[in-house]
């Protein structure tokens, strides 16, 4: 196991043994536990009571951050050749039909997020097993195949993210950078932790969410109370 440096151990000096803290309190540990000289990001990560191998509790959602997450998204979108400018003019970095899925087909996957108008899903079988491999096709359930490609572009920029789970009922997200603040991150955070809280699939029995962490890039845990929230 690498060992740790000396601003991990300080960061973890502030932190109780085994503690549990208030979402509050928790916010306000990790504005003080960066470790990084850059300006580090903020995660989540959540252990949820639920049986992945059931298709029926899958989570599966799209969330719009109030203060985005602080980091900059290369968005490509796949339309029809009359929405391209539409498209570039939201800000994709790249639109097109035809020629951006050759693209793609010769290598090229220099982008973060792709959303596809409904009438290209068709076209794109041809490089579905590209994108899937990646996490990155178009998909009606995570909202990135709409007929409204504009909104769609616009709000992925602004800071609209995507929640799934693993295969081993877990969460991982970015909910914001350590420059943001105390109270952007904890507005950040309490309208990821509700709308993971708004998905919770019906077939779920017992305790849905087991547990929440936060921590900021290569920082340590800091365990959140679930039993209020």
């Amino acid at each position: 196991m690498a060992k740790k440096g000396k601003k991990y151990k300080a960061a973890k000096e502030l932190l109780k043994e085994k503690q549990i803290y208030t979402l509050e309190e928790a916010v306000a540990l990790i504005v003080k536990t960066g470790t990084t000289k850059f300006d580090p990001s903020c995660e989540v990560h959540m252990k949820l009571g639920i049986d992945p191998t059931h298709a029926d509790q899958t989570v599966r959602a799209t969330i719009p951050l109030p203060n985005g997450t602080g980091k900059k998204t290369r968005v490509i979108a796949f339309v029809p050749d009359e929405k391209i400018s539409e498209a570039k003019k939201a800000g994709a970095s790249e639109a097109g039909s035809t020629e951006l899925i050759e693209k793609i087909t010769g290598g090229w996957m220099d982008f973060d997020t792709a959303v596809a108008h409904p009438t290209m899903m068709k076209e794109l079988g041809k490089i579905a097993k590209i994108l899937g491999q990646k996490g990155l096709m178009p998909n009606p359930k995570s909202g990135t195949v709409s007929d409204k490609i504009e909104q769609v572009v616009s709000e992925i920029i602004k800071g609209k993210i995507e929640f799934r789970n693993d295969k081993l009922s877990n969460l991982h997200n970015i909910f914001g950078k350590l420059s943001f603040g105390e109270e952007k991150l904890k507005e950040n955070l309490k309208t990821y932790i509700k709308a993971v809280q708004d998905s919770k699939p019906t077939g779920v029995k017992g305790v849905y969410i087991e547990s929440i962490t936060i921590c900021t890039t290569m920082g340590p845990g800091i365990h959140i109370e679930t039993a209020k929230i």
